[in-house]
């Protein structure tokens, strides 16, 4: 529902292809599509069925069609955190050291390159789990009671009758999770961070930091909190249960603790993402009516003081004259 609704969103409003849209679309149809490898799971798990053979092997495939999309998800995020921050910087140098706009060209240009790897990535991580597994018939050990249920995390070389090349794959498997996670959690952490930094230097350097401008950087603050938590909290049970199943403890109580967790927050992530995006989207706007009604309830005394101010300081009468510029907004 969530990333439907993001979906929906973009395409009627028809910003499905710009800059700043598009990593979030494309974030949001991995999201789609990973529901759906989790709910044709769900349902597998519910039908009866007298060939289990057959069963393996389909609960097989769709974990791993569903892995490529994680992956491909854990990228678009990513990507998502670097637009937000390119996006801010371009803005940022243009205004400071007056560069030209063929800047937004380039970037654009890159940011289509980095939605193609994040695309092209996933899937040529996952190609040997598809390939080898299948060759080597790793779906026989493929239980269909848990194998079809969201993330599917075995334990490494749990029986004996486990052949090596299907112990190798299910390592090589939850490292891919396990690392992918890792990686993508740090960057986008130091993205945001970055980012909040980088929108306290632009807005200082504007020579002027009003309500709108203070209320902007409590946005960006935001966002920075919310966007780590939200990826963490999703994510983050799927990634203790695939460390716990690694070191292979032997605690029951955990593991069912932690499927519970996973069921909850790893099928949550585009709707949680649809909300925080939602969110943020109501606050700009928010800011930006009560940055219209300002300019429209002024005093006249107080419009000539900030005229007064204004003069002595060029930089000033650019924010006095546009208090909610584009170039603070489209970024978040």
């Amino acid at each position: 529902m969530g990333s439907s609704s993001v979906i929906g969103y973009a395409l009627f409003q028809n910003t499905a292809r710009s800059p700043e849209v598009r990593p979030l679309f494309y974030l949001s149809l991995s999201n789609l599509f990973l529901g759906v490898c989790w709910l044709a799971g769900a349902l597998l798990y519910r039908r009866e069925t007298s060939h289990p053979t057959g069963e393996g092997i389909t609960c097989y495939n769709l974990q791993a069609t569903g892995q490529i999309f994680y992956v491909a998800s854990f990228l678009y995020t990513v990507n998502y955190t670097w637009q937000l921050y390119t996006d801010l910087k371009m803005k940022f140098n243009q205004r400071l050291h007056n560069q030209m706009p063929q800047i937004l060209s380039y970037t654009n240009h890159v940011g289509r390159i980095a939605i193609i790897f994040s695309s092209l990535i996933p899937i040529l991580l996952v190609a040997p789990v598809f390939g080898l597994g299948n060759c080597f018939q790793c779906f026989q050990n493929f239980t269909t009671e848990r194998g079809c249920l969201l993330l599917h995390v075995e334990n490494v070389l749990s029986t004996s009758s486990q052949r090596v090349p299907c112990a190798v794959l299910c390592l090589y498997s939850t490292g891919v999770f396990l690392v992918s996670f890792v990686a993508s959690f740090l960057a986008i952490l130091i993205l945001l961070i970055r980012t909040r930094t980088l929108y306290k230097r632009f807005v200082h350097s504007m020579g002027y930091v009003g309500d709108q401008q203070w209320a902007m950087m409590k946005v960006v603050e935001h966002s920075v909190v919310l966007y780590p938590v939200v990826f963490f909290c999703c994510w983050g049970p799927a990634f203790i249960l695939g460390v716990v199943k690694l070191a292979r403890m032997d605690n029951a109580s955990v593991y069912m603790a932690l499927y519970i967790l996973e069921a909850l927050t790893a099928s949550s992530q585009g709707l949680l993402n649809c909300a925080v995006y939602g969110w943020t989207q109501h606050l700009l706007r928010c800011v930006k009516r009560k940055a219209c009604r300002d300019v429209d309830t002024q005093t006249p005394l107080l419009r000539s003081q900030k005229r007064f101010y204004a003069s002595t300081n060029p930089v000033l009468s650019q924010t006095v004259a546009k208090p909610f510029s584009s170039s603070t907004t489209t970024v978040l």
